[in-house]
């Protein structure tokens, strides 16, 4: 078994000034880190935890791997937030998934950042969220409608960096050729019913470039309130084959994303423009700054066209309004004349 094809995006969303999500594609390594804490360390907890993982080697190990990597992680984790008053307190989540030579794919998971997987045009949720919510639904004392709109959804029962040691969820799933594996941050799942993450990657499996495009324009267009991560990978029959590491600008801090108001903007989901011609993408793309420059030069360039087509209408208008004020002057004077002579 071999991966195919793999892909992965991040935005910041609509309502964040930071980005505290953090991922790698490194097949056949892949995983999505959602950070939190106050200030900056959301951001560095998630940098943090994507650094341990791109560290780890591509060696593969199963649910023990897994497991390990994540618990290095955390102790990488808490370390910072022992330390460093700045960060106290900080934490993030953390989904890794790992894909054996013999086609199984171990996956490994804390907190409410989701696996699924696309068996024969179909979505499965793999993973539970360590929610507060989610473990209300569990226990039937909240429908999945009520966690929808539950005021404490978003607190998660755990994360990385919290504790020396965190429990986290491993397991394996024995994929099929033409399998399309997705891990997201809650940006996306919390904004994008199932239904729709099916579609758009069904619609688009032939370029998962196009449907992470896709899932990241539909959670803006769903609200876009959180930070927003999706990779994809799909897999297929043949040997596994040599993966040249991944450009540590595809990540941020070592793994951070790089996007462009076109992304929210787009008006067809999961249709991306076409790549530049070298295929780099990340460096061609106009970044937000880049859309606000050019947009600030065309209000000025509005502005100055505005003032050049209004001058001559403002001298017609000052030209008249002297008019006005004779014709009044003599209306007066022929008016005092005539009482004048009246008298």
């Amino acid at each position: 078994m071999r991966i195919e094809q793999a892909a992965g995006d991040s935005d910041t969303g609509r309502k964040r000034r930071r980005n505290e999500d953090a991922y790698v594609v490194r097949p056949p390594l892949f995983g999505v880190a959602d950070g939190m804490g106050g200030a900056q360390a959301g951001e560095l907890a998630s940098s943090l935890a994507a650094a341990a993982m791109k560290e780890s080697g591509l060696s593969g190990g199963g649910e023990r791997r897994v497991v390990q990597l994540i618990q290095d992680a955390n102790r990488r984790v808490h370390e910072r937030a022992s330390n460093d008053a700045a960060a106290s307190g900080m934490g993030t989540t953390m989904t890794v998934a790992i894909v054996e030579p013999d086609g199984r794919v171990a996956f490994g998971h804390v907190g409410d950042s989701r696996a699924y997987m696309v068996r024969g045009g179909r979505l499965e949720q793999l993973t539970d969220d360590h929610s507060l919510v989610a473990e209300l639904v569990r226990r039937g004392e909240l429908s999945e409608a009520e966690a929808e709109v539950h005021p404490q959804r978003s607190v998660i029962t755990r994360a990385l960096g919290t504790d020396p040691d965190v429990d986290v969820d491993a397991f394996s799933v024995d994929a099929q050729p033409g399998d399309i594996f997705l891990i997201c941050s809650d940006g996306l799942s919390s904004f994008v019913g199932g239904e729709q993450i099916e579609e758009i990657i069904v619609r688009n499996h032939r370029d998962l470039r196009s449907a992470v495009r896709g899932l990241i324009q539909a959670a803006n267009r769903g609200g876009g309130d959180d930070n927003i991560t999706a990779v994809l990978f799909r897999v297929a029959d043949g040997e596994p084959a040599h993966y040249p590491p991944e450009p540590d600008e595809r990540t941020r801090g070592l793994v951070t994303a790089a996007h462009d108001e076109e992304d929210t903007l787009h008006p067809e989901d999961a249709i991306a423009p076409p790549p530049p011609a070298d295929g780099n993408a990340a460096e061609a793309a106009p970044s937000a700054d880049d859309t606000m420059v050019v947009s600030a030069a065309d209000i000025r360039a509005a502005i100055a066209e505005q003032e050049d087509t209004s001058a001559p209408q403002a001298g017609r208008g000052r030209r008249l309004l002297a008019l006005l004020v004779i014709v009044a002057l003599v209306v007066v004077i022929v008016v005092l004349v005539w009482w004048g002579l009246a008298r």
